[in-house]
């Protein structure tokens, strides 16, 4: 952080508290020195079967294809599940862009759905309602009565390290015949129903960006429990090649896969897994225990079927029982240099997806509104966490100050 020149008298500000930031100090130094050494530091070497090995058995499932990112795992899985160009994806529209996005990178629309209004995933009951309402069966085929698109597949994307209610969406993906791609990017270790994600759907997507539960730096990791999914997915994440010799590829292929230097930070940091899954669950116990007696601050909840891993650990902050807002405790705290940030603009909002349908989402609207992420670091110390909560105290106490000293309005 760059450094901040004080008046004269004026008192220093505090050490900054990131709001999410990586935790390296294992045996990742040891790991990439071993690919520099070896020269083993492209796409190919042990450390990227090894990471993919490890993962795999780490969430109990057979097959694991490590990628550049969570992004292009979710692109690839679209491709897998047969998403054709013209086709609709549901998906809900309280996520980052990056599941629509990719939606649109094979051609195919998003179609948006609200959340459910306690723990903010994708709501099994607007996903029936919107397959009852909004669609209908034409020559055996499922397709939006809005806009005349064939709906193939839900998206499932379990957001802030807590899990979709997964059971409930598959029966309804069987009942209608739908492709499910789940995207568990932000919910490493995650549980629904005792079972980690990534047991639950075909095809499941994971992120290792920087501020991720582990961290590759970047990079993703696409997980199945079929073998011809696994092969076609090594197959299109290496630029389809055919005949690697002579160079023939029959299809359009990706370079999709993950580097062997990052691959070795992944060992590393899935070594490190339960640590950190601790650490986060440490840090979520603080936060309820301290925020749950402030009036118009909800805490996050978590189902009790769940088992959240609490990636970005995400508040509540009703403005009229708080007598403040998200955003005004936003900006307080980056004057105490605490960071913070608010959760994604709905998709259903987006311009970039202005043009796909979406039924009325309110609880995600709200959400957005009302949401704010604090810091959650799995490094993050007790003293720093009480000095997140005191922080939210005071900025909380002192607005509500500068609101009743302002004088009546004289109509």
């Amino acid at each position: 952080m760059p450094s901040r020149v004080l008046g004269p008298g004026a008192a220093p500000l505090a050490s900054s508290i990131p709001l999410c930031v990586p935790n390296i100090g294992g045996n990742e130094r040891t790991y990439v020195e071993e690919c520099l050494m070896t020269g083993w530091v492209s796409s190919v070497g042990p450390f990227v079967e090894r990471f993919e090995r490890e993962f795999a058995a780490a969430l109990g499932v057979p097959y694991a294809m490590a990628t550049t990112s969570g992004t292009a795992a979710l692109h690839t899985a679209l491709l897998l599940a047969g998403v054709q160009p013209g086709d609709e994806v549901i998906l809900p529209s309280l996520t980052f862009i990056a599941p629509a996005n990719a939606v649109r990178y094979v051609g195919a629309w998003p179609t948006f759905v609200d959340v459910d209004p306690d723990y903010w995933q994708l709501d099994p009951e607007e996903l029936r309602a919107f397959l009852r309402d909004d669609c209908c069966v034409s020559g055996r085929e499922l397709r939006n009565r809005h806009t005349g698109r064939r709906v193939v597949a839900v998206l499932p994307v379990d957001i802030l390290g807590h899990p979709c209610d997964l059971p409930a969406i598959k029966e309804i993906a069987e009942q209608y015949g739908l492709a499910m791609v789940e995207d568990a990017t932000e919910s490493l270790g995650a549980l629904c129903r005792d079972k980690p994600l990534g047991q639950w759907s075909r095809l499941t997507c994971f992120s290792f960006n920087a501020n991720k539960v582990i961290t590759t730096g970047g990079g993703g990791m696409l997980v199945t429990d079929d073998p011809q999914l696994a092969r076609r997915a090594r197959y299109l994440t290496t630029q389809a090649k055919d005949d690697p010799r002579e160079f023939v590829h029959r299809e359009i292929g990706y370079n999709y896969r993950l580097t062997s230097v990052q691959a070795a930070l992944g060992c590393a940091q899935l070594e490190r897994l339960p640590a950190f899954l601790a650490a986060k669950r440490r840090i979520a116990t603080g936060y309820a225990e301290a925020l749950q007696e402030l009036p118009g601050i909800q805490p996050m909840k978590e189902a009790p079927w769940a088992t959240a891993s609490y990636w970005m650990y995400t508040i509540l902050v009703d403005a009229e029982r708080c007598g403040t807002d998200s955003r005004f405790l936003l900006k307080a705290l980056a004057a105490s240099n605490i960071e913070t940030r608010p959760l994604w603009q709905p998709l259903h909002l987006s311009p970039a997806h202005r043009e796909s349908f979406a039924r009325s989402c309110p609880v995600a609207s709200r959400v957005n509104r009302l949401a704010l992420s604090v810091p959650c670091s799995t490094s993050l110390t007790e003293e720093e966490q009480r000095r997140v909560i005191t922080a939210l105290r005071h900025a909380i106490l002192a607005d509500r100050r500068n609101a009743a000293m302002q004088p009546a309005r004289v109509d």
